[in-house]
């Protein structure tokens, strides 16, 4: 959007807006709302820099790391999707696969909220008490501190994506 646009929409003269691009005049709140609204932007939005450190974490397709976990067996992988440990929390996302090889387990139990989409495949999946059988498209989400795991695949390979979200105590 051209300067001159912006001012009309803002119901501001084109002089006042150079002042306040240049930094020689002060706007007030009530002004400051309405450039926000004719960029269709939250006020915040006019404040914000992009000079600040964020973390990150960009996995091109096909290249996320093959890792091993605790519990981890013959038949099962796990491909790290990336990962962000930023202050008190952290968030690690698994594209995970079981093969026919994969021993039935469902005693994993760790720290966190874990989410898991189906992908590929059927299983018979535990959690605590429950056992269910989980398909493409499927998507569930549960306190990791309880028993989990596969019990029986239902097909000779199934794939899933976990995230698991922890806060560091």
């Amino acid at each position: 959007m051209a300067a001159n646009q912006l001012a009309e929409a803002a119901r501001l003269s084109n002089g006042m807006l150079s002042k306040i691009e240049r930094g020689s005049a002060t706007p007030s709140f009530t002004t400051l709302v309405s450039i926000a609204a004719a960029l269709k932007v939250p006020v915040a939005r006019l404040f914000a820099s992009y000079n600040q450190q964020a973390d990150y974490s960009l996995v091109r397709a096909g290249q996320g790391i093959a890792v091993q976990r605790r519990g981890q067996r013959a038949g099962l992988s796990y491909e790290l999707l990336g990962h962000l440990l930023s202050g008190e929390k952290y968030i690690e996302p698994y594209l995970v696969t079981l093969t026919s090889e994969a021993a039935d387990h469902p005693g994993f139990q760790h720290t966190g909220i874990e989410f898991m989409h189906m992908l590929e495949g059927a299983m018979v999946y535990r959690y605590a008490d429950a056992s269910m059988e989980l398909r493409p498209g499927d998507t569930l989400v549960f306190d990791a501190n309880f028993v989990h795991g596969h019990e029986r695949l239902l097909t000779p390979t199934v794939r899933f994506l976990s995230v698991v979200f922890n806060l560091r105590t």
